[in-house]
């Protein structure tokens, strides 16, 4: 079988880019967006070597973290124009949504990663 090229690039590394958005917050002086530090979390992929396990895991853990997203989505729209301002009740709630499918991503896979280490040893 022909390996592909670049197949033992662990492409989750990737995430770890977006700590990068980070530096604006000195020149903005928006410390809000001090929060894309925890992106470096991600980092630590690039010494995982891809196999299939951990494809069937990660493939997990999005399918979950995208219908949180989903699924958060609507009521947080709701909540949000009524806690809110009418006009940044839409921002909020796709903001927070991103969050909620990001930690949930996270946690999954750190819970999976977890589990597979507890039957290995």
């Amino acid at each position: 079988m022909r390996k592909r090229w670049g197949s033992h690039i662990n492409y989750l590394g990737f995430l770890a880019l977006l700590a990068l958005i980070a530096i604006l917050a000195w020149p903005s002086g928006n410390n809000g967006l001090l929060g894309f530090l925890g992106f470096l979390y991600f980092a630590r992929y690039f010494r995982v070597i891809p196999d299939e396990l951990f494809l069937l895991n990660l493939r997990r853990a999005a399918t979950t973290a995208f219908l949180v997203e989903m699924f958060t989505l609507v009521p947080l729209m709701f909540l949000c124009t009524w806690l809110c301002q009418p006009e940044s009740a839409m921002p909020w709630a796709f903001g927070l949504s991103f969050a909620a499918g990001i930690i949930s991503f996270s946690l999954l896979l750190a819970v999976i990663e977890w589990r597979e280490r507890q039957v290995e040893a």
